[in-house]
């Protein structure tokens, strides 16, 4: 289609559309003029504006009801007329403004009509194309007195649609076209900017609709959510655009004192607006309750770009209407500071950039100054700040203490006018040792203990950097249970130390942490944290006016040396964890509840002794409130470590001793907090790992250890030390140790009645970082199996000979010669002459040593030791404390794994614990006789021969009739069965006895005697576990004598029938025939399939 650029063409090419649509009203004849218009020039439209609109602007006045779908149309078609022409008619601009109004409007109800809401749509972008499209000057004749009733008239409604309709796109729209009525829109349409006495005339003219605009939109600002937050945004833009344009100072101080008279009608007249000082006072004091209003609600909306507009909103009014709104600076600045700390970072970037902003401006709110009125508002905050976290769920407090982060933050060191106010600060340090009030109840704190002795260690060459270390433990707080609280409080205390006088803070603190033991937590981690700030560690310095003069390192030493000695004295480091006296082998002595810390000399759970009876046991709240304290302590030493860097070496004497002995505690939190401080002490000194630390260390600690044990009731604690070295060191400090284990057996001498349980502890870690230092290459431990010539072996030899084609006479005689001597020595018929006459039998190598010195070579160190640490567990292995005899029989282990290639000192050994330990296996508590029985394996493996007769004659017979009687239960029993202690003791057994019998070398008597009693188990009843650890029983028994064992399970189960290799020989039957089912068979096959 052919584009008409001339009037002319363009006027006969629309003549006839025109006219058809001012005789007949249709949707068609609208659409089909819409299309004819695209083929018009814009030059062209422009000359025929008028005429084109006549017949729109007479479909829409026409009278009688109209379709809702032609009202639409002929709108919508107005509106691409205006937005491709420009208004040049004064007249025409009201005319068209008035129809476009009226079209939303019902006079039968007086209120906006019931429209459909594509309609409504429609005539609000045609009202602001129309408003766009007036030409140069044409637009300020609009705004004339004269015309305000049909202004205001289009506002109201506009209002009205902004708060009713349920529509986003309706309420975003509406707001916009307000805007653009207002003349605060912000597209390019209206290039001429305004003088001073047009902004002057306009604002008094806008001022009238002040009241409704401010009240209208404040309720659509504060109202739900759920309206969408593009609404809530344009609303707050048109509220600040407005009020800053009506309220700003400059044209305030324009206005005269007379008004002028208007030549307007009285009506007319009576709406205008002098803007005289008292309406700005009584205007600023109604606008102050609706900025209240919407500060409250907005501050805490949980869109992002809400947030920012208010940003923008504070901004503008603080700038704009310092004078007008003085009323409202405050609440304005409350909101900017509470969301320097927001969550969202375009909103924190933006209301830093406009605090700078007013800063640099020195923006006079009134007569008061902005730092004035920032420390204004810090001092009320201070005063209400107990009652505020008293009474406040957890989202105020977040907007409370977001607000106190906020003041810190921009007043930086003019913090300390605050804080050097006593009153001020009693009442700012009250209130946060009331919020930080941890809950205490939770049992769990004090139930979780240490029971594995590798909680101890963390990798010896682990890096100090894979644990971060700002890191805290997970605790749960009385007054609040959201986290981000917790983080605002840590970073309230870090900035109060980085801007405020440190001495002043610390010395507070110190005194409330004195003052009463239900401060002391609370105060401990605000020192923490105060320390952090001071060495500037997490804070990110935003003050407005002057930066921090940060501590000088001379001055942190000085105040963390003050709070360390604080923290590790006696009463506060050494507390009631526990109530079992583990160190008193289990008498109840524990210290009264009423006592914050026990007396010098006295042990975390174990103190002076009284009466039964005479005074309460600590309640639970009491041993869980001890625990975190001392959680908390041990963390400020490890953040302390770190704010004073290589400088903390200086400290280490007097941090790292308290510290491994915290890490040796039986409470679980408290070791965990223990080694995570010296993770934190390696990161902060440049130790590589734990093992490092402690060894550049050890000289000081071992000189420790020994003068403490000299003083054992003083220092208790002493053996936790050595432990937790000795798991988390290397080879290197066995040197240093050697003689301090030597202090440590004797004092167990002394002591082993006593404290024998914190002896066992320091024994078990001596030996079991001896055998991870020395291991063995393996060698001894085949010696019984491998060099030995046993009568298996070599029965083993000669039945292979049978085999072989070339077997002579003799030596088939040979063979059953020696296999029946074996039996009769197996059945106990042989003479003890036989012994005596095989003794001489031992190669010349005898006649060598005997020119060897008489004096024995001496002993490795690590040989020594657990040879003087098995003599003691001798002793101890008849304990009456269970706990210790478990204790002691995991040593004895160990000292067994450490002495096995020197056979000469384990032997005397083995036989002197023997008795002992049959005891432990026959008639001792089921937790005993599991872990008894490791350490029958693990000296069978060692000993082998040796144990052998003693095994037979003093074990062996008991544990097969424990299997036996046991078997019966286990078959009956369900799957609740395999979490019982007999379960675990029947497991036990079964998976041990195998190993034992092939390193033990039994003979066929006793070999028969250990199938007889597994066999059971090979039943399908049996829980599969002990199943399958029948099975490997018999699997070993296989490698000692494969033909009884097969005879044993063909006898329960034969696969075929056994046909003799000769007609003369008898037929072989056994009870197993093939072909018979048996709870038995599946085992049996499968065993008799591994059978070599």
């Amino acid at each position: 289609m052919a584009v008409f650029d001339t009037p002319q063409e363009a006027f006969g090419f629309l003549r006839p559309v025109c006219v058809q649509l001012t005789k007949a009203q249709t949707v068609e004849n609208v659409e089909h003029l819409q299309a004819q218009l695209q083929a018009v020039g814009a030059s062209a439209l422009q000359e025929l504006q008028q005429y084109v609109l006549f017949p729109l602007r007479f479909a829409l006045k026409t009278p009688g009801p109209k379709r809702e779908r032609l009202l639409q149309s002929v709108v919508e078609c107005l509106t691409s007329v205006l937005s491709a022409t420009c208004v040049k008619d004064p007249g025409l601009l009201q005319e068209l403004f008035s129809e476009l109004s009226a079209c939303l409007y019902s006079p039968a109800s007086q209120k906006p009509a019931a429209l459909s809401e594509e309609l409504k749509l429609a005539v609000i972008r045609g009202l602001s194309t129309l408003m766009h499209s007036a030409y140069g000057d044409i637009i300020l004749a609009f705004y004339q007195p004269a015309l305000l009733p049909r202004l205001g008239f289009a506002v109201s409604l506009l209002l009205d649609l902004t708060e009713q309709e349920k529509s986003k796109e309706i309420k975003t729209a509406a707001v916009r076209c307000l805007q653009v009525l207002l003349l605060q829109c912000e597209c390019g349409d209206h290039p001429r900017s305004l003088d001073e006495s047009e902004q002057t005339e306009l604002g008094d003219l806008f001022a009238s609709f002040l009241p409704g605009i401010s009240t209208a939109l404040t309720r659509v600002i504060t109202g739900d959510f759920k309206q969408g937050h593009s609404t809530v945004v344009s609303s707050l833009r048109l509220f600040h655009k407005t009020v800053g344009f009506i309220m700003a100072d400059e044209q305030l101080r324009r206005v005269s004192g007379a008004q002028a008279k208007p030549a307007v009608e009285q009506r007319v007249a009576e709406l205008m607006i002098h803007r005289k000082a008292d309406w700005v006072k009584n205007t600023g004091a109604k606008l102050a309750l609706l900025l209240k209003r919407i500060v409250e609600c907005v501050s805490v909306h949980p869109y992002w770009k809400v947030r920012l507009e208010l940003v923008e909103l504070v901004e503008t009014l603080l700038v704009k209407c310092g004078q007008s709104l003085v009323e409202s600076a405050s609440p304005l600045l409350k909101a900017l500071v509470s969301l320097v700390n927001d969550e969202s970072p375009q909103v924190q970037v933006r209301c830093s950039k406009t605090l700078r902003h007013l800063a640099d401006q020195q923006v006079v709110v009134g007569s008061r100054a902005f730092a004035d009125i920032l420390s204004e508002n810090l001092h009320s905050l201070a005063t209400s700040l107990p009652r505020l976290m008293n009474s406040q769920d957890d989202q105020g407090k977040l907007s409370t203490l977001s607000l106190l982060l906020g003041y810190l933050k921009l007043l930086g060191p003019k913090v300390n006018l605050v804080l050097h106010s006593m009153a001020h600060l009693q009442r700012l340090s009250k209130a946060l040792l009331q919020v930080l009030e941890l809950d205490v109840t939770d049992v769990k704190v004090v139930e979780e203990r240490r029971w594995h002795t590798h909680e101890l260690s963390s990798s010896p060459e682990a890096p100090a950097t894979a644990r971060p270390w700002n890191h805290v433990q997970r605790r749960y707080f009385r007054f609040f249970t959201d986290e981000r609280v917790f983080l605002l409080l840590r970073q309230i205390c870090q900035l109060l130390g980085c801007y405020g006088n440190l001495y002043l803070l610390v010395d507070h603190f110190l005194e409330l942490y004195r003052e009463s033991v239900v401060y002391r937590k609370q105060a401990a981690m605000v020192l923490n944290e105060l320390v952090i700030g001071a060495a500037g560690l997490e804070v990110v310095v935003e003050s407005l006016y002057e930066n921090s003069p940060q501590a000088s390192p001379e001055d942190l030493r000085d105040t963390i040396t003050a709070v360390l000695e604080e923290y590790t004295s006696q009463e506060n480091w050494y507390l009631v964890t526990c109530i079992e006296a583990e160190e008193m082998g289990g008498d109840l002595t524990v210290q009264p509840p009423g006592l914050p810390a026990i007396t010098s000399g006295a042990h975390t759970c174990q103190v002076a002794s009284f009466q039964a009876g005479s005074k309460p046991s600590p309640t639970i709240c009491t041993m869980n409130s001890n625990i975190w304290q001392i959680c908390i302590q041990l963390e400020g030493i490890g953040h302390f470590a770190y704010a004073l860097g290589q400088d903390f070496r200086l400290l280490l004497m007097s941090a790292l001793y308290p510290t491994l002995e915290k890490a040796g505690d039986q409470s679980l939190l408290i070791s965990q907090a223990a080694m995570g401080t010296m993770m934190d002490m390696c990161l902060a000194c440049s130790y590589e790992s734990l093992q490092h630390l402690i060894n550049d260390n050890s000289d000081y600690l071992v000189n420790g250890i020994s003068l403490n044990l000299r003083h054992l009731a003083q220092h208790p604690h002493t053996p936790k030390v050595l432990e937790v070295m000795l798991r988390n060191s290397d080879a290197s400090l066995l040197p240093l140790v050697a003689d301090v284990v030597q202090d440590v057996l004797a004092t167990l001498d002394q002591f082993h009645d006593t404290r024998a349980a914190s002896f066992v502890g320091v024994l078990h870690a001596l030996l079991a970082a001896l055998a991870q230092w020395f291991p063995t290459t393996g060698q001894p431990q085949e010696q019984s199996m491998g060099k030995e010539d046993s009568h298996w072996s070599r029965r083993a030899t000669l039945e292979k000979g049978l085999d072989d084609a070339t077997t002579t006479a003799d030596e088939l005689e040979q063979f059953v010669l020696n296999y029946l001597k074996e039996k009769e020595a197996a059945e106990g018929n042989v003479p003890d002459v036989d012994d005596e006459e095989e003794a001489p039998s031992v190669p010349p190598e005898a006649h060598e040593s005997d020119r060897l010195p008489d004096v024995e070579p001496p002993l490795p160190p690590q040989t020594q030791i657990a040879k003087d640490v098995m003599e003691r567990c001798i002793h101890l292995l008849s304990d009456k404390n269970l706990k210790i005899r478990l204790q002691v029989l995991d040593v004895l282990d160990l000292c067994v794994v450490v002495l096995q290639s020197h056979k000469n000192q384990l032997l005397p050994l083995a036989h002197r614990a023997w008795p002992s330990l049959v005891h432990r296996l026959t008639k001792d508590d089921p937790l005993a006789v599991l872990r008894a029985f490791k350490v029958l394996r693990t000296l069978g493996g060692q000993c082998g021969d040796f144990l052998r007769s003693r095994f037979c004659k003093d074990v062996l017979p008991k544990l097969a009739g424990s299997l036996v009687t046991q078997a019966p239960v286990s078959a009956r029993a369900g799957p609740v069965y395999s979490h019982t202690l007999a379960f675990k003791l029947q497991l036990a057994v079964l998976q041990g006895l195998g190993p034992l019998c092939q390193s033990l070398d039994l003979g066929e008597g006793d070999l028969n005697k250990v199938a007889g009693a597994c066999l059971i188990y090979l039943s399908a009843k049996q829980p599969v576990k002990l199943q399958e650890a029948a099975r490997s029983v018999f699997l070993h028994l296989m490698k000692v004598d494969p033909d009884s064992t097969w005879l044993v399970l063909s006898e329960h189960h034969c696969p075929e029938l056994l046909t003799p290799p000769h007609p003369s020989l008898c037929p072989v039957r056994l009870p197993g025939a093939p072909g018979q089912q048996s709870p038995y068979t599946a085992n049996v096959l499968h065993l008799l399939q591994e059978l070599p």
